[in-house]
Parts: C-alpha cells; structure tokens; sequence
C-alpha cells in the first residue's frame, strides 16, 4: 500500500491547503479535505469519526489558530488547536499506521539567534502563538507514529487568502499611509514553493523536524516595498521600530527579531536549492493577477 493511497487535508480549505491541493492534482492524486465543520481536530471523536471513514495512508494537518495577535487572548483556543489536536491527529496516526505531516513555524525560537536557525537549536517561543506550536510539536512527539514530518516554515503568504503582501498592495492602492517594522528579520515563503518542498520530503520518505522556508533574508520593511515594487503600486512605506509599533499598539504579540531558518538539510537531501524569496514573490504576483487581483 503506498503512503499515497489515502490522502486527507485538515484544515483543507486554507491558504497552504489550496497550494498542497494543486501540487497533489498535479500528480493526479485524489485528495479528501476536510474544514473545521467536518472535523474539529480538538475533538476525540471527530478525529475518530475522520480516520474510520477516510482511513488516511498520509494525513497533512493545515488546520491551526494562526492569528497571532488574538492568540495573546485566546491562549486555550490557540493550546488546543496548535497543541492539544495535534496530539489527537498524532495518536490517530499511530493507531492505524498512518503517515503525519505537521507544520509549525519560526515563531518557536526567541529570536535572538545571529545565523539561521537549525531544526536541533534550543526553541523559546516569546509569544502564546510561538507557545501554542511548540505544544504541538511535543504533543506529535509524544503520540509519534511510525512516520513523521513536523515542518517549520515562516512568513507564509499564498494565492488563497489574507497575507502580508496582499494586505500591503490593497492598502498601497487606497492610498492608505503604509508604517511598517523594519528591525525584524527572515525569510518570506510562498505556499506553493513550501507545498512543493513537502510532498518531496513524503516522497523521499524522510522523518523528523525540517525547517523550509524560502532562500535569503529581509525584513517587513523591504518586504513591503517588494511587494509594492512587484505588483507596480507606487505608494510610500515608512520604517518604523518593533519598540514604536508597540508603542502604538501594547497589545500585539511579541515577534522574534530574528528568525531565518537553515534549510541547508532540505537543499543537501534534494540536490537543489530553495528558491529565493524574491523570485517566488514575483511569481505570486503574476499568479494573483491571473486570479483577477
């Protein structure tokens, strides 16, 4: 029976979800998606209800409480959506042999590293996000099936749905006054190039923590005047610090000031590299436009 015989998506109608959705028909591999209605993964007997009547071989959990900044008041949503159901998702896949690939994020880390983060370098989330995906992390760890992937990736944006650039650009074009971080620090990545990157590391049947991310570095700043750059908006974007921002706005999660991830292990075990977060910015741009942004 192949890893592949049987593959389900939770959380299955988001961003990452549509970009692995593509990658999956592209390879003519049927694929079962399921939202939060059809399976809460912080309910036992959803997750239950889930595995005996899809019988996942490869069961890939997009489903997670990514808005930071409410996680800061929504800390046991955010526990039991990024840890407790992980930990459900993993004890299934044990149980019935299944394959379980997990993503988390940079937000583990406290930020203050110099070079780019390893998958083996000591995490401390500084925020209840960062908190929330480290649970999950030891929770999978903890239920482990035979066959594992917990991949942290960092400033995800994608065709299908709100992100970063897209919010940049619409505000740009409204003329609205653009202030944006320019002393934190990493590697935007593009859903479809993360989506790529993890159905190779299914197929060459590798396990364990692996970061992926795009290649190089910015910060929010230069991000921002890319994406106005790529999608031809002439608007002016001001710097501004985390400390100012936060000054503005007490309420905000905590980021890490630093947080690149090292994806030399995914280029070494691929023979290629990943690709420059320039360029998949670009090619998101045309993809956007085609979509009729």
């Amino acid at each position: 029976m192949s890893i592949f015989d049987s593959i389900v998506i939770t959380g299955g109608y988001g961003m990452l979800a549509n970009a692995l959705l593509r990658k999956l028909a592209q390879r003519r591999l049927s694929v079962h998606a399921v939202d939060r209605d059809v399976c809460d993964i912080t309910r036992e007997s959803d997750v239950d209800s889930l595995f005996q009547s899809a019988r996942p071989t490869l069961l890939i959990n997009c489903a997670a409480h990514t808005k930071v900044d409410q996680c800061e008041d929504q800390v046991d949503a955010a526990n039991a959506i990024n840890g407790t159901g992980v930990g459900l998702l993993a004890a299934a896949c044990k149980k019935s042999g299944a394959m379980l690939v997990h993503f988390s994020t940079d937000f583990v880390f406290d930020g203050q590293g110099k070079r780019p983060y390893r998958s083996d370098d000591p995490v401390g989330p500084v925020s209840a996000y960062g908190r929330s995906k480290l649970l999950g992390e030891q929770k999978l760890q903890e239920n482990a099936p035979d066959k594992w992937l917990i991949l942290r990736t960092a400033w995800l944006y994608g065709r299908n749905g709100p992100n970063f650039p897209r919010t940049i650009v619409e505000r740009g074009k409204a003329g609205q006054p653009l202030k944006v971080v320019d002393d934190q620090v990493g590697s935007p990545t593009y859903t479809e190039d993360l989506a790529a990157a993890t159905l190779e590391l299914v197929e060459l049947q590798k396990s364990g923590i692996w970061h992926l991310s795009n290649s190089g570095q910015t910060s929010w700043f230069e991000f921002a005047r890319a994406a106005l750059e790529e999608f031809g908006v002439k608007a002016e974007v001001a710097p501004t610090t985390t400390a100012q921002w936060l000054a503005i706005r007490p309420k905000q999660a905590r980021r890490p000031a630093y947080s690149v991830l090292n994806v030399s292990p995914f280029e070494k075990a691929t023979g290629h590299p990943m690709r420059p977060w320039r360029e998949a910015l670009r090619d998101y741009a045309r993809a956007v436009k085609q979509d009729g942004f």
